[in-house]
């Protein structure tokens, strides 16, 4: 956006910012707000806090100081905005998005900053990752929330933590639990997931699946190959312990059952997906046209912790009808009635966040925060998305006035 729209579509934006006007306690604290959102549908080449500054004619350093110093409630922004979310766009077709993006960042200064995988790049490079939570339902998407991945060396260094200000409390943990955690939170502030996907990051993590479905939240992960299970169910006996007292009986596979295989090899070997044909399914229409996979389909069995059977699940394989060495791998909790084509739809939904990201970097300025305190960065992640989700209502609202023009009539 120009100087000149955001202009014209100050009266709308200032009333979208008062809804958050509580979180503020002072009012020259809250006067910052308008700004930092306004810099940031701006125009602007660069979106750091100095341009910003620089742009709408206030102190450098005023604008730093109200991302990592100033007092105010960011935890309730995030809040209020996910109220908004799920007042005003729900629907009981909601998907859920989990995934990361990652930004180059130089030096040692920057929390979290690490060598560590860089998607954005596509290779080990010194960048920070954070997990992020999306929504996403018709045409519509925005992302939820954002949270900073402290790597293990950082978690482990509390003298540098506490240097950048990461608080004692945020350690180390593994993606899946961060997202788990956002999850929660979202959970709690209104919305509703009709569906939850993720990439095999998160899809490969046993504990994550097995708390989702203790949720009863219905789920589509990718899934890496070396996840196991059983297309026939095992049999399963049980014999007595040998430890004092009561003995109890403990369930075992008979010796006659086959152990769990991987789902690779279950594609090649097992008559009930070696022996069906691939069935084609047009997913979307991309850019380059219409993009179509063939699918096979199956139920299979997960094993616990122990190797016995556990939770059964809807197994997909992919294959692009257009390069068959590209293979995916699909698990979901959905019931057992539940269509392929539902199944596809949701699992082939993850463009919705990359387009998150992509939109957030490119108009936003979601990579291009410069700071060296992790409360600079948490409320930079928070207001990135109060930015974006208003970018995204004047989209749509600009977008339904334009059909309104197109369905005149005309010779």
């Amino acid at each position: 956006m120009d100087a000149r729209e955001i202009r014209r579509m100050k009266p709308e934006l200032s009333r979208y910012l008062n809804r958050f006007a509580d979180c503020f306690a002072r009012k020259d604290t809250r006067a910052h707000l308008p700004v930092y959102v306004e810099g940031q549908l701006s125009d602007l080449p660069r979106k750091s806090a100095e341009p910003i500054a620089l742009a709408a004619g206030v102190p450098v350093r005023t604008l730093q100081e109200f991302l990592s110093q100033l007092r105010w409630d960011e935890d309730a922004v995030r809040t209020r905005l996910q109220n908004l979310v799920a007042s005003e766009h729900a629907s009981p077709h909601s998907i859920g998005i989990i995934d990361e993006t990652s930004d180059v960042k130089k030096g040692t200064k920057t929390p979290g900053v690490q060598r560590q995988w860089c998607g954005c790049s596509g290779k080990t490079e010194n960048c920070i990752v954070t997990v992020h939570l999306a929504y996403a339902v018709d045409d519509f998407h925005c992302l939820l929330d954002g949270e900073l991945f402290l790597p293990e060396s950082w978690s482990e260094d509390r003298p540098r933590c506490q240097e950048a200000g990461i608080p004692d409390e945020l350690v180390y943990r593994p993606k899946w639990e961060i997202a788990l955690e956002q999850y929660d939170r979202a959970i709690t502030n209104g919305i509703e997931f009709d569906w939850l996907t993720f990439d095999e990051g998160y899809g490969s993590k046993g504990p994550f699946l097995k708390s989702l479905s203790e949720r009863s939240q219905k789920y589509v992960a990718e899934v890496s190959v070396s996840m196991t299970g059983w297309l026939t169910p095992p049999k399963v006996t049980s014999q007595r312990s040998q430890r004092r007292g009561r003995p109890a009986r403990v369930p075992r596979l008979t010796k006659d059952s086959s152990r769990p295989q991987r789902i690779d090899e279950l594609l090649i070997q097992h008559p009930m997906l070696r022996d069906q044909a691939w069935k084609k399914y047009r997913i979307k229409d991309g850019a380059k046209g219409p993009m179509v996979w063939e699918v096979k389909h199956a139920m299979l069995i997960r094993p616990t912790k122990q190797g016995l059977p556990d939770e059964q699940v809807h197994l997909l394989v992919a294959r692009n009808v257009l390069d068959e060495t590209e293979v995916k791998f699909f698990l979901s909790n959905a019931p057992e009635k539940t269509p392929v084509t539902t199944l596809l739809m949701v699992a082939f939904s993850r463009w919705r966040v990359e387009r998150c990201f992509q939109d957030q970097k490119q108009d936003i300025g979601l990579d291009a925060w410069e700071g060296r305190r992790y409360l600079g960065l948490k409320r930079h992640l928070i207001l990135s998305s109060i930015s974006y989700l208003f970018l995204v209502r004047m989209r749509t609202k600009l977008r339904e006035k334009k059909s309104r023009t197109d369905d005149l009539s005309v010779a």
